[in-house]
């Protein structure tokens, strides 16, 4: 028999999908807080949320006589028509977040709106109005919520422990203070202030205020727009990593997100600079067109869609290479970079060490490749406008050249490592070269540096289709599946261009005549099984990097070794192919290629500061 739900069953049913816990609580009152224009927000919770929590805010308030009407379900003040979810710009548009607080809670609502003499108070329990009357009460408005899931104990049961609820208020709230610099933030969990933001500063200061750690000091910043797409925010040096993602957080048009397509973009743009299972610390905030993004795909909406998912992670990617590539990316010896040495690099390099290496010759290869070799192309576009604004408005921005034009600028107080500005000194141990400038002393590892530079010139021929191939005296015979044959006319042209001579030699089977000068037999044979795999399942072949990881290999062979005595000029030579490489600070596996010493910690070690 099918029957139509009382309004009490529906309410807590369309509740459970929107309060799971204290925290959507939180996250509903605070976000309307901000879109009623806040300058200052309090969040005071108890045990966890679960028996306690208190929003205040200083906003436009409700008026008296639309307060009760506030808490009915699918009322808004957001959005009026179909049309407005095509370019939300608010927090919250749908009109549930009271309505389902107040049917699983107690809850009690102060309000006033500054062109009035009285505010209003309200107290609804469980959906039902308990008290309506008139209040004396500053402008803003406080929402109290208590003992949620009263009403329904199953939900009740699920929820963690006070301290694992209050933590994730924390984490909420941190997140929402960095959303918004320009609002005073406090928390108080137990009666105890965790943490206060003056509502005076920028990005940085609120970051400082709400996390407290000394190394988000030097955080680099970022500064890039494309295509009407504008990154800004912080990131950490390759130096100063994670080994979880703990510390990534996205912000889009000032709302907080989950977002693999940031994190992918994030990602690219550490690649080759960080270690392998080591992540960055990221505060990125993007801001695009609301007509360009779908926010109405989840509940909690911290899921959004991007009408242009491959132009937002390009951007991503080019905004945290550009960052990376300057000066303030440089890698500093007080960071103690060192304790996250990786030992299988160690072993790799002492491996190496038999494979003889006539140092002068490679270097004149090298240079002589880099006259007519583009090194890794288009990865960041010239700089044409500048970008620059602690507001981060898209209002302020998208009437900029650069909403239609690609367009970036590293920063205030950003610019590019000057190489020129070197000079170059003894090369201590057979293995660190030592430089100077007018305040900064440098050790530069010659292997990793040589590596770097091998790298790149590998890696540009190989992405600019002039890689060579080397004759094999026995070739290499793979059958495929009748799928892959009937297809071959797609995939063989595909490995041609990889440096790889195929040819048919049957019925469902290929001859391998040459193989790409980077690889071993036994590495060509591994790639062409992945290759095949990758093709067979989705119709194209494994992604370029899993090529250029051997050239890694090659590179880490062929550069010059610790130890390797090389002559000044040779060394000068090395400095200058190291200057016109895309990313000089490190090399492939992530190694800083030199490291700096400022004059105030040299004079610091010697007690002089």
């Amino acid at each position: 028999m099918i029957r139509v739900l009382d309004n009490k069953t529906s309410d807590k049913i369309a509740a459970g999908e929107v309060i799971e816990r204290p925290v959507s609580i939180v996250k509903e009152l605070v976000e309307n807080s901000i879109d009623a224009g806040a300058s200052s927000v309090t969040v005071e919770i108890k045990d966890g949320g679960k028996s306690y929590i208190r929003v205040t805010d200083d906003g436009c308030g409700i008026p008296a006589e639309e307060a009760e009407t506030a808490f009915l379900r699918h009322a808004t003040s957001k959005i009026e028509k179909v049309s407005d979810l095509d370019s939300i710009e608010t927090l919250g548009f749908r009109g549930e977040a009271l309505a389902s607080i107040a049917a699983v809670t107690r809850t009690e609502l102060i309000t006033k709106t500054r062109d009035s003499s009285a505010g209003k108070r309200l107290i609804i329990h469980g959906g039902d109005v308990i008290t309506s009357e008139a209040t004396g009460c500053p402008d803003g408005t406080t929402i109290i919520v208590t003992d949620l899931f009263y009403n329904t104990p199953a939900r009740e049961k699920f929820l963690k422990s006070s301290s694992a609820e209050s933590g994730r208020i924390g984490d909420l709230l941190s997140q929402l203070a960095l959303t918004r610099p320009d609002i005073r933030f406090r928390f108080i969990n137990n009666g105890k202030s965790v943490f206060y933001t003056s509502g005076k500063g920028g990005i940085l200061h609120a970051i400082l205020s709400v996390y407290k750690e000394p190394e988000f000091k030097n955080l680099v910043p970022l500064d890039y727009g494309e295509k009407g797409i504008y990154v800004s925010g912080y990131v950490s040096k390759p130096s100063f990593s994670r080994t979880s993602r703990r510390d990534f957080h996205f912000f889009v048009n000032k709302r907080v997100v989950d977002s693999r397509i940031m994190e992918r973009g994030v990602m690219e743009g550490y690649k080759e600079r960080l270690f392998e299972g080591r992540y960055p610390v990221v505060f990125l905030y993007l801001e695009t067109s609301p007509s360009a993004l779908d926010v109405n795909i989840h509940p909690n909406k911290r899921e959004v869609r991007f009408d242009d998912e491959k132009a937002c992670e390009e951007c991503i990617r080019n905004a945290v290479i550009s960052a990376l590539s300057t000066d303030k990316a440089v890698t500093d010896v007080k960071k103690n970079v060192f304790i996250e040495r990786n030992d299988d690099i160690k072993k790799t390099e002492k491996d190496v060490t038999t494979e003889q290496v006539d140092v002068k010759t490679l270097l004149s290869t090298i240079r002589s490749r880099s006259e007519s070799v583009d090194i890794i192309p288009d990865r960041v576009p010239e700089k044409t406008d500048l970008i620059r604004e602690e507001s981060f408005s898209y209002e302020a921005r998208k009437d900029s050249p650069a909403m239609e034009e690609g367009a970036f600028d590293i920063g205030e107080g950003n610019r590019p490592f000057d190489f020129d500005g070197l000079k170059i000194g003894e090369t201590l141990f057979g293995t660190y070269i030592t430089a100077t400038d007018e305040s900064n002393f440098y050790l530069i590892d010659q292997h990793a540096a040589h590596e770097r530079i091998l790298y790149e010139k590998l890696v540009g021929e190989f992405l600019n289709k002039k890689s060579g191939s080397q004759q094999l005296l026995t070739p290499v015979i793979r059958d495929v599946s009748p799928a892959l044959a009937s297809c071959d006319g797609e995939w063989i042209p595909v490995l041609e261009r990889m440096g790889f001579g195929a040819e048919i030699f049957g019925e469902g089977s290929y001859i391998i005549r040459e193989i790409p000068f980077f690889m071993t037999i036994e590495e060509s044979e591994e790639f062409l099984d992945e290759f095949f795999d990758a093709y067979a399942e989705d119709g194209k072949g494994p992604d370029n990097f899993i090529a250029i990881d051997k050239i890694i290999t090659r590179s880490c062979k062929s550069a010059i070794k610790a130890h390797d005595y090389i002559k000044p000029e040779e060394t000068e030579a090395l400095i200058k192919d190291l200057k016109a490489c895309r990313n000089p600070f490190s090399c492939p596996h992530g190694r800083p290629t030199f490291i700096r010493f400022s004059l105030y910690e040299i004079e610091h070690m010697f007690k002089r500061a």
